[in-house]
């Protein structure tokens, strides 16, 4: 029984991972079993690492998208779209929402994260850099003014929370040139060499920042940079082969990426929308109405909503539920996206090529983009070294970690035991 080290690169496609020639992927690939798994809908990151982390899809965590329409407090909730979006929405309420209150307030109480599930069985969990953190040990900021939160025993945040002093660089200090990546690098050779957790969230967003501009398969300098900070943790176990003989690891994405060649406004009328990158919601009393007009808008693809509890499906005009069928895992990330209590009653996949502009009217053309139910934003590499067969989903990471420890998973809302 290993500790497990799960290295999430953020917008990683499978196509780059599988073509991938940096040396700290390739030997992980080579020791270990691979597959391509899927992703949750809407696949976006807030959404995805919430899925990541519970091991459950949207209809339980709660976290719809990048941008939601909050009921009970009347308010747009902007998790980081863009600067602008961030701006458009206000930007000491959007950070106090991506920061704290996704996991204070917005991530559902009926789902244990696996560092809750963990921790209450003794073990040492650590995340760097995820947002989906929720655990049981408080931790003050390295700011003043801001609010503790509650995270797993070891801890890091951007350089906002730290758990340990480690001497890490500024994480924020140019994302552009792979600094968050590094920090991250920093922070996990400072764990690996003091045996510093049972399992460790080793999170690296800068490929998906880069690939937002160059495209899903061009993002060569920001991969190499991911996979420099992957060697650190072995180097910092003694090499590659010593890292294996210390640790499981899982190596995946949270979502795919595609190629955005045209942009639009989602457009509902006076109904209120929130939408960004490839999907969308619609927060209306006319879920069908809303449905049928979107058939005139080239942008939307398929068109979801719950119509006397059954889902319906349209796209340029058809209704049929069979046409999920030609998506990953469709039936099940369709379903469980419309009952989130949180989404709106409208769900909207970009149709392929299209991007929906933000808030701020931002996008991503010419470069990549995800969201959809799409197979381009919808598959994810999934490699296991040390464990079982790889996951199916992300949903199941949490499971496949659980059970290297000994630990079953219950139902979704109630507690893991031995």
């Amino acid at each position: 029984m290993k500790p497990v080290v799960l290295v999430v690169i953020d917008g990683l496609t499978p196509s780059m991972f599988e073509a991938a020639d940096t040396p700290a992927i390739r030997f992980l690939a080579e020791h270990g079993t691979y597959r391509r798994a899927t992703s949750t809908f809407p696949s976006l990151t807030p959404v995805c690492l919430s899925s990541i982390a519970t091991g459950s899809h949207p209809d339980v965590h709660e976290i719809p998208h990048l941008v939601w329409w909050h009921r009970g407090e009347q308010r747009i909730v902007e998790y980081g779209s863009s600067f602008g979006a961030v701006r458009a929405a206000g930007i000491a309420r959007s950070l106090r929402d991506t920061v704290i209150d996704l996991n204070a307030k917005h991530l559902s109480r009926r789902a244990e994260t696996i560092y809750e599930a963990l921790e209450a069985t003794g073990l040492t969990a650590g995340a760097i850099n995820i947002t989906c953190y929720r655990g049981t040990t408080r931790h003050l900021p390295t700011i003043p003014g801001v609010p503790a939160v509650y995270g797993p025993k070891r801890f890091f945040f951007y350089s906002l929370y730290e758990s340990d002093k480690t001497g890490a660089p500024i994480a924020v200090r140019n994302r552009a040139l792979g600094s968050i990546d590094a920090y991250a690098a920093s922070v996990g050779r400072w764990l690996v060499t003091r045996d510093g957790f049972d399992f460790l969230v080793y999170y690296l967003p800068d490929y998906d920042f880069a690939s937002h501009v160059t495209g899903p398969d061009s993002a060569h300098e920001a991969l190499a940079r991911s996979d420099a900070a992957i060697a650190a943790l072995m180097d910092a176990a003694g090499g590659p082969d010593e890292f294996l003989e210390r640790y499981a690891v899982i190596v995946c994405s949270d979502h795919g990426q595609s190629h955005v060649e045209q942009v639009a406004r989602l457009d509902a009328g006076d109904d209120l929308v929130t939408a960004s990158n490839r999907a969308g919601m619609v927060y209306t009393d006319d879920p069908r109405g809303v449905a049928e007009r979107l058939d005139a808008q080239p942008a939307a693809g398929i068109v979801l909503f719950q119509e006397d509890g059954n889902v319906i499906v349209r796209r340029d005009g058809d209704e049929d539920p069979a046409l999920l069928d030609t998506v990953p895992d469709g039936q099940t990330r369709a379903a469980a996206a419309l009952r989130n209590p949180n989404a709106g009653e409208v769900l909207v996949s970009a149709a392929p090529g299209w991007e929906f502009s933000d808030l701020a009217g931002r996008d991503h053309l010419g470069g990549g983009s995800h969201g959809s139910l799409e197979r381009a934003d919808s598959e994810v590499p999934m490699l296991v070294v040390g464990l079982d067969e790889p996951p199916a989903s992300i949903t199941g990471i949490k499971e496949t970690v659980l059970r290297n420890f000994g630990l079953f998973p219950a139902a979704p809302g109630g507690k893991d035991a031995q």
